[in-house]
């Protein structure tokens, strides 16, 4: 290895610590302290306390009024907010995720895999009164979610079949499906059927109805879902869901075909 490919590994781990305190930051509920930031990187704290103050002086962190504890800083909001802004399959489909949101009086998410996971890349409130506490940016396990078994489902069955024993099935509720037999066997109906269901597998009392938008070459390109907390889902009338879900998943493929032409 030539000092030119040391220079390039050191520096993306550097990189790569810099991106962990960033993500523990981010998936704080509230500002977080070096030690805390120490504690959930794995580094130690004046490694921790080094990086947090090379990213306030960059914007990407900021030290609240208190002091001692750090937020998301202006300057990577302002390029998260030009990402999302950019993001050429959340503008095609903005128009639909609002039709199935006033359609079905519930919470549409659009969604798209990151590895082992799928991440929000857009969110409709609901208009009634409780409403779901996802955000934008928020991950979800392949396994246990709507649209991560619909993106599964979507594979063709060989490439499916590849990728489940690599899952961590991690049980996030005592819904979820923790087995391959149990898992492969909804993946199947699935897409027998064309939607996936989350029935609290991923959130404890909370009901999601997932479909595949279809890429032009196969597979998906994303996934969107109808989610429902328990008490007010029509469970015994899924199409009150699906229909206007993949009528709402039709059409944005159908936008991003044209697109692609």
């Amino acid at each position: 290895m030539g000092q030119g490919d040391s220079t390039s590994v050191q520096g993306a781990a550097a990189f790569g610590k810099a991106m962990a305190v960033l993500q523990a930051v981010a998936d704080a509920p509230d500002p977080v302290s070096v030690a805390e930031i120490a504690r959930a990187t794995g580094l130690p704290r004046p490694t921790a306390h080094r990086i947090v103050a090379a990213l306030a002086a960059e914007g990407m962190v900021f030290e609240t009024p208190r002091g001692g504890a750090f937020g998301l800083g202006p300057r990577l909001m302002a390029l998260a907010g030009r990402a999302w802004d950019r993001f050429e399959l959340r503008h095609l489909a903005a128009a639909e995720l609002a039709g199935l949101r006033d359609a079905t009086g519930e919470t549409v998410h659009l969604a798209v895999r990151s590895g082992a996971e799928m991440i929000v890349v857009d969110k409709l409130e609901s208009p009634q009164a409780v409403r779901m506490a996802s955000r934008i940016g928020t991950r979800m396990p392949l396994h246990s979610s709507s649209v991560g078994k619909a993106w599964m489902a979507a594979l063709a069955p060989a490439e499916a079949a590849a990728l489940l024993p690599r899952l961590d099935l991690v049980a996030m509720t005592p819904h979820t499906l923790t087995t391959l037999p149990a898992l492969q066997a909804e993946i199947d109906r699935i897409r027998a059927r064309g939607y996936a269901t989350d029935a609290e597998e991923n959130e404890t009392d909370i009901w999601c109805y997932g479909a595949a938008i279809a890429a032009p070459g196969g597979g998906a390109i994303g996934c969107v879902s109808v989610s429902i907390p328990k008490y007010r889902a029509a469970t015994d009338d899924p199409d009150r869901y699906t229909g206007p879900l993949l009528a709402c998943c039709r059409r944005i493929a159908a936008l991003v075909a044209d697109g692609v032409r």
